[in-house]
């Protein structure tokens, strides 16, 4: 029989933390957690606060949750364009300051976006305690300082009024995608696909920051990006949805609407070349992508990895972003 023990407002609300981390659906009882039971009187044993305690790194590991963005792939969405937007600019301009500014405000305001929602309430983690809203507090504070600065170099006297319009165009693409999360999970790819409006809008407003202009260039960044992160988009929630999918015909009648888009991606891309919009070479930046996506329906089915996954889009995407810089270069 475990002995009753009293705690103090503060300890029942350090016990319920852990509790909201781990999921657990009912409190957790003290005996499972042996350096409880030398509470007493509200005075614990330093072994409760111990470095690799349970309780120690749950609270960690929460307070992470709070502050940090858990959506690591969009990391990749808005960096990527963002260099590869950068990276044709440097082409025929060398100011380097006005994109080092932009890469402040704009990983300031991807951050941003997490501490807010805990603060809010909006997202699965909630700041729920003093302390728990005392540190979202402290990291929003620090974060819009930092954007703010990084911004107002940018926009200072009148300078680059065109990010206005690029940040106000990226602004709606979250606005639509937080509404069209509301909807449900069958909403779920349209969210994601209009969120990534707003994450490769870093593409032509690096573009724009260095060169000073947002021509046909900025464009054709802006919507090269987005069709090669849409396909990461739909390949990835395809696989999640047909692990046990077994033959091409089965995998085509689940997946007809990934193999149109693969067909409508290389489609758009023979005429962009053909017609001088991207250098003829920008289509082998595509060529991993298109691959892997037509190889899916052909290979043998098999236990799905989703950090593996995660991984290999990441380096897809970085060869994506080195091989499109690339033919910029060789048809400049």
């Amino acid at each position: 029989m475990p002995t009753t023990i009293d705690l103090t407002e503060e300890q029942k609300a350090w016990v319920g933390e852990v509790t909201q981390v781990l999921g657990a659906p009912t409190p957790i009882s003290l005996p499972r957690f042996p350096q409880f039971s030398r509470v007493v009187g509200g005075v614990s044993d330093n072994s409760a606060l111990s470095e690799g305690s349970p309780l120690d790194k749950a609270q960690r590991e929460r307070r992470r949750g709070l502050v940090l963005p858990r959506e690591h792939g969009a990391w990749g969405l808005l960096l990527v364009p963002m260099v590869t937007g950068a990276g044709v600019a440097f082409l025929s301009s060398a100011h380097i300051l006005p994109f080092v500014s932009l890469l402040i405000a704009s990983l300031s305001l991807f951050w941003l976006r997490t501490p807010v929602e805990s603060l809010l309430g909006t997202s699965a983690m909630r700041a729920q305690t003093p302390s728990e809203r005392r540190l979202v507090i402290s990291v929003i504070s620090g974060l819009a300082g930092i954007a703010g600065l990084a911004l107002g170099s940018l926009l200072w006297g009148g300078r680059n009024p065109l990010l206005w319009w690029i940040g106000v165009a990226a602004g709606a693409a979250f606005v639509a995608q937080a509404l069209l999360k509301k909807l449900g999970r069958r909403m779920r790819m349209a969210s994601e696909i209009i969120g990534t409006i707003g994450l490769t809008a870093s593409a032509p407003a690096a573009y724009y920051v260095i060169t000073g202009r947002f021509d046909i260039m900025g464009w054709v960044l802006w919507m090269t990006n987005l069709a090669f992160a849409g396909d990461q988009i739909h390949y990835v929630q395809l696989r999640l949805h047909t692990v046990r999918v077994e033959g091409l015909g089965a995998k085509l009648s689940r997946g007809w609407g990934f193999a149109f888009g693969q067909a409508a991606l290389t489609a758009a891309l023979t005429v962009a070349c053909v017609s001088g919009f991207l250098p003829r070479f920008a289509s082998l930046a595509f060529a991993p992508l298109l691959f892997r996506g037509w190889f899916y329906f052909l290979q043998k089915p098999g236990p799905l990895v989703v950090r593996k996954l995660g991984w290999n889009e990441l380096t897809q995407a970085i060869v994506f972003c080195a091989l499109l810089i690339a033919a910029f270069a060789i048809a400049a």
